[in-house]
């Protein structure tokens, strides 16, 4: 054979212009005995090919796959209405948690002011004068219920 028209279709093969054809022919070259010493370093190459294109996968490939895989269990459990609304339930916690720390540790902060407004004190006596009792200090209080029921009295003699 002419080991010419081999290392042609060589160049052509490693520039990527070979058909399949040549690329056969290559392969038949290679897989002979009468391979040139300059060309030896290329047999591997050609015959590893042959190798791989002559191994395929057993008929019972797809089946012993398919063993191999484990197929999933699904566990099906049933969800009680207490089990679905868990979430909100905590939460509903988290949210009360978080709030009471809150108003505790604003009490805290203010527990040493003497003036707090009503809204801030839980339990605490108010030092801060009540809006429903007059200013004047030397009326009593005795007297503002006595001056309330006179009131009523005159408003029923009125409607009768």
């Amino acid at each position: 054979m002419d080991f010419k028209y081999i290392e042609q279709l060589l160049e052509r093969y490693w520039q990527c212009e070979t058909s399949l054809e040549d690329e056969a022919r290559l392969r038949a070259f290679f897989s002979g005995n009468d391979v040139p010493e300059h060309l030896l370093r290329y047999k591997d190459l050609f015959v590893y090919q042959q190798f791989l294109q002559e191994e395929h996968l057993s008929e019972d490939f797809d089946a012993r796959v398919l063993a191999e895989v484990e197929v999933p269990v699904v566990k099906a459990r049933r969800l009680t209405l207490t089990a679905r609304f868990m979430p909100l339930f905590k939460a509903a916690a988290v949210v009360v948690v978080v709030l009471s720390l809150g108003n505790v540790m604003q009490h805290s902060f203010f527990s040493d002011v003497k003036e707090i407004a009503a809204a801030d004190t839980i339990g605490k006596q108010i030092s801060a004068p009540s809006v429903a009792l007059s200013e004047d200090a030397a009326v009593t209080h005795e007297k503002q219920i006595l001056d309330s029921l006179h009131r009523v009295d005159k408003k029923k003699e009125i409607k009768e």
